[in-house]
């Protein structure tokens, strides 16, 4: 089924080409249908890349999705031009008298900083705690995972001995869970962060169940036993080149970068990166979009503020 974004988003025109289906605002207004509603609040940088990937992976499911897009009022972008700002994206102010299906929270290029010292901070914490009772389901990625641990439950991160970067292999821990249904036993996924969060300290909330682990890269997914938050720390969403494109800016500016793990073939660099997470990532969204949002969400949306008493997912 489609996903709907506005018209000339640079993604729609990506989608296409890769004989995605892409509906049009006029195209959707005339079907008898409710798409689900999805408000992501971008915090990358790269936005326009960020918004392909993810609209890339919410469009492979068999339901219609209608995407929103929110960033931000205090914090300018430096690499998205600012026309594009304008035209595609809202402030949560615009839409915080709306109820949604789901919200998508992504990561932030600010894991040095204390999260207080985060220039939007104090809004993020305003768009979270709306969050509980205007959406059902909220889906926190990588920065935007720490955050909202920390903000909901007051798990700390921690900075690590040198950057987490590349592709690792992951197992799934709580198997009963449906985010993870009929995923293979190993399953890949890239990583690029300075922070973590521990176990030790997850395990004193009894409100978070750990879903899938790394040896390597640690906590990989959390969630409450209903679902209605998310927590990754990881990348799925990524594209076959994102890594590649930070590895290569860093080794331009002279930082301390080593090639990323489990990337290239036989770790030479000049080699085309080879994709191994792409099946992951689409089982991983299509699962939250079907059992944690669809199944559970109200038909009726205005609903969502009254639904925080349901039943827990399966």
């Amino acid at each position: 089924m489609p996903i709907r974004i506005p018209n000339e988003l640079p993604a729609a025109k990506t989608l296409k080409s890769e004989n995605i289906f892409v509906m049009t605002e006029q195209r959707a207004m005339g079907q008898d249908i409710r798409p689900l509603r999805i408000l992501l609040l971008n915090l990358m940088p790269t936005k326009i890349a960020t918004e392909t990937q993810l609209s890339r992976l919410l469009s492979n499911t068999p339901l219609q999705v209608e995407l929103e897009l929110i960033a931000p009022r205090g914090h300018v972008p430096k690499n998205t031009p600012q026309e594009h700002m304008l035209a595609f994206y809202r402030h949560f102010d615009d839409v915080k008298a709306n109820n949604y299906d789901g919200m998508v929270i992504t990561g932030a290029p600010v894991e040095h900083l204390p999260f207080e010292e985060v220039e939007y901070w104090e809004e993020l914490c305003g768009i979270m705690e709306w969050s509980k009772s205007h959406v059902h389901s909220t889906f926190h990625i990588c920065w935007g995972a720490q955050a909202g641990l920390y903000y909901h439950y007051g798990v700390q991160k921690y900075p690590l001995e040198k950057k987490l970067f590349g592709v690792f292999p992951h197992i799934v821990e709580r198997k009963s869970n449906m985010l993870f249904r009929g995923s293979d036993d190993v399953f890949m996924v890239p990583h690029s962060r300075h922070t973590t969060v521990r176990r030790e300290d997850i395990e004193k909330v009894p409100q978070l169940k750990i879903l899938a682990t790394s040896p390597e890269a640690g906590i990989y997914a959390l969630s409450t036993e209903s679902g209605r938050q998310i927590f990754i720390t990881g990348h799925s969403e990524y594209d076959a080149d994102t890594l590649d494109q930070e590895y290569r800016r860093d080794k331009s500016q002279g930082k301390p970068i080593e090639i990323p793990k489990n990337y290239y073939p036989d770790d030479d660099d000049t080699q085309p990166p080879r994709v191994t997470w792409r099946s992951c990532a689409n089982l991983l969204y299509s699962n939250w979009l079907n059992y944690f949002v669809y199944q559970t969400t109200p038909f009726d949306i205005s609903e969502i503020r009254g639904a925080q008493g349901q039943p827990d997912h399966p």
